[in-house]
């Protein structure tokens, strides 16, 4: 199926100073996604997968890891910063996520996803791509800001919410940015989430 881009661009701000902790938290990271979720009595908790920041590790290489209902099938991030910039980037493949079959849900597959955030000294930009998704409507394009695709059994029932291009804009030029969350509904006995493709920057000083 085809793939979809969205880019974000927040100019700085210079009347507003974050925290020391949420800059530090901004100021240029990426990674693959997680997922913490239960489902009949039994946790899924696959920590976050290939996390890198421009603080360290400044890259990262994840296996692929499979747990009960979904699977993660690896990939890379590099964040990488000059003297004027930063980029962190985070590209996974494979990704599937099985947990809402048994309830009559879809079965998701995304072959591949790319996130990327970009920092200079007077703006910050982020975007994000997809390939090979399956067991989700595609979303328009471009994807408004919290886009919600519902994930349907075949008599309509709700069983999940699939949210993409989640985007923080706490108004100081930084930009954080999740592609895409799935979070579960209780019509699908599953209570948790799991996301895909998340990263963060703020201008550089």
């Amino acid at each position: 199926m085809r793939g979809t881009v969205v880019t974000a661009l927040v100019m700085a701000l210079a009347a507003t100073s974050p925290s020391a902790a949420f800059a530090e938290q901004r100021q240029g990271v990426a990674d693959i996604g997680s997922a913490s979720f239960t489902k009949a009595g039994s946790t899924v908790e696959v920590p976050t997968q290939g996390h890198c920041s421009i603080t360290g590790p400044t890259s990262a290489n994840a296996p692929a890891v499979s747990k009960p209902g979904v699977t993660f099938g690896g990939g890379t991030s590099s964040c990488t910063t000059t003297e004027t910039s930063t980029k962190s980037t985070a590209t996974g493949k494979n990704f599937e996520l099985s947990a809402l079959v048994s309830a009559g849900g879809p079965r998701v597959k995304l072959a591949s996803f790319t996130v990327t955030c970009e920092g200079t000294r007077t703006q910050t930009s982020a975007n994000w791509s997809y390939g090979g998704m399956s067991g989700i409507t595609n979303p328009p394009n471009p994807v408004p800001v919290g886009y919600v695709s519902p994930l349907r059994k075949a008599d309509g029932t709700v069983l999940a919410n699939a949210v993409f291009n989640i985007q923080s804009l706490p108004g100081d030029g930084s930009i954080g940015l999740t592609m895409l969350r799935i979070d579960f509904l209780p019509a699908s006995g599953i209570s948790g989430a799991v996301s895909l493709g998340r990263t963060s920057c703020t201008p550089t000083p």
